[in-house]
């Protein structure tokens, strides 16, 4: 399904897409960044906050990072200070990027085993298909958020994958 090429290869594009996300996002006052635009998430704060929930949720499953302590309706409210999670944003694209380093295609096709909180279940998914979950859940959102950055009158520059690497 996917190989370890694409899991180093697409967190090196997250990592990318977010520094200029989050650029973006910081030429922004505050109250512009936390002012309801209609999304999914709201707000493009509460937008990248969840984009990092998620993420360290897969990781938390993938590579026993820690779990965030808040659920996933509380996930948009995860930060309030726009700059630790810009911070925490960096440090954590820069462990994704090490942990795609180390992965492996035995690894890959293997199951997943996890306790879904959502489903409150036990659930087992091929890893291959869970990696390209967490590539498209960053992007699905990041894509809402550069919306709502865009309209808000900021540009990220290119955002095409064969323009960004």
């Amino acid at each position: 399904m996917i190989t370890p090429d694409y899991v180093r290869t697409m967190a090196a594009y997250n990592a990318e897409m977010n520094r200029r996300l989050y650029a973006a996002a910081g030429r922004l006052s505050d109250a512009e960044r936390k002012q309801s635009r209609g999304a999914f998430w709201s707000t493009i704060h509460g937008t990248l906050s969840h984009i990092l929930w998620g993420d360290l949720q897969w990781m938390a499953r993938f590579d026993g990072w820690e779990r965030p302590a808040q659920g996933m309706k509380q996930s948009t409210q995860m930060y309030d200070d726009f700059a630790v999670l810009a911070a925490d944003r960096t440090k954590y694209d820069d462990r994704l990027i090490e942990w795609a380093k180390r992965v492996q295609q035995g690894w890959l096709d293997q199951e997943q085993v996890w306790t879904s909180i959502s489903q409150n279940r036990e659930l087992r998914q091929p890893r291959a298909l869970l990696v390209m979950h967490l590539f498209n859940h960053q992007t699905h959102h990041r894509g809402q958020a550069h919306a709502m950055i865009t309209a808000a009158g900021q540009q990220t520059g290119d955002t095409d994958l064969p323009l960004v690497l």
